[in-house]
């Protein structure tokens, strides 16, 4: 097979998420309300509660809002990451997902591709969040919109991998929708998202213990330090052994002789294979 076959692949998997993106306008207005409800309204009854200290990587002390626009990006990653793996779900219960499976190329290049397609579609929600929380008077370095595109890639990777982790074992579209709820609130809530480490720890160790062991923490942290110019070297050893974990579970998961497909098939259709 030529590169351009491989190439055609991965456009027309990315062409077809943005395509359903677009038509779907209400996903992308759902995706800006929710941290947009946090910004807009909770932000401001935790400003006269919190004080944030200077901690990197801001240079002084900031407001409330500030800190938690970082989470908000990682907020809407994370329910783009989970709707993109619901959409597999949906293929595969309406039957589309065959047509995309009788593909020559490999299938984890499949799953790459369709991995990608959703990244690129959180990539653009989250410029557009951000665009818009400059009107909050959050407005980080200039460069820092583009540097923390790398960012905004590889914690959305992460994000989409555990989606696609998640949607391998689910069989049902209902089931998933209860699955998406019991990952996602944790995940946010049990983070740096909004509230730094430090102040959680003072009020519960073990929830600031779980909080460091969170991915989803080290991919706000992540993003937080990119849009200001820095790195955040754990975060991002942290984000991307766990993109190859999620990943690479993902890919085992959806191989025919092991993961769902193989649970699917029953030993009936393999022993006559």
């Amino acid at each position: 097979m030529t590169a351009r076959i491989w190439w055609r692949c991965l456009r027309s998997i990315v062409v077809r998420e943005g395509l359903r993106f677009v038509h779907q306008r209400e996903r992308f207005f759902a995706a800006l309300v929710r941290p947009l409800v946090w910004l807009g309204i909770f932000a401001v009854g935790f400003r006269a509660v919190l004080g944030l200290s200077i901690i990197p990587p801001y240079e002084t002390y900031i407001l409330y809002e500030e800190y938690v626009v970082p989470g908000l990006i990682g907020m809407i990653q994370l329910f783009n990451g989970m709707q993109s793996s619901l959409s597999m779900v949906y293929d595969r219960e309406m039957g589309s997902m065959k047509t995309l499976l009788v593909s020559p190329l490999p299938r984890w290049y499949l799953l790459v591709c369709k991995l990608l397609a959703g990244v690129l579609v959180s990539v653009v929600q989250a410029y557009v969040f951000i665009a818009v929380a400059w009107f909050w008077d959050v407005r980080p370095p200039p460069l820092g919109y583009v540097a923390v595109l790398p960012a905004l890639l590889l914690s959305g990777l992460m994000l989409g991998a555990l989606g696609l982790l998640l949607s391998s074992f689910i069989k049902q579209l209902e089931n998933f929708a209860g699955v998406m709820n019991f990952v996602i609130f944790p995940m946010f809530f049990a983070s740096s998202a909004l509230y730094p480490l430090w102040r959680i720890r003072e009020g519960s160790p073990v929830l600031a213990w779980v909080a460091e062991l969170n991915p989803f923490t080290h991919a706000v942290e992540l993003i937080r330090f990119a849009l200001y110019l820095d790195i955040d070297a754990t975060a991002v050893l942290v984000v991307s052994g766990c993109l190859a974990l999620f990943l690479g579970g993902a890919i085992l998961a959806y191989d025919p002789g092991r993961g769902f497909w193989a649970r699917r098939a029953g030993p009936a259709e393999h022993g006559g294979a």
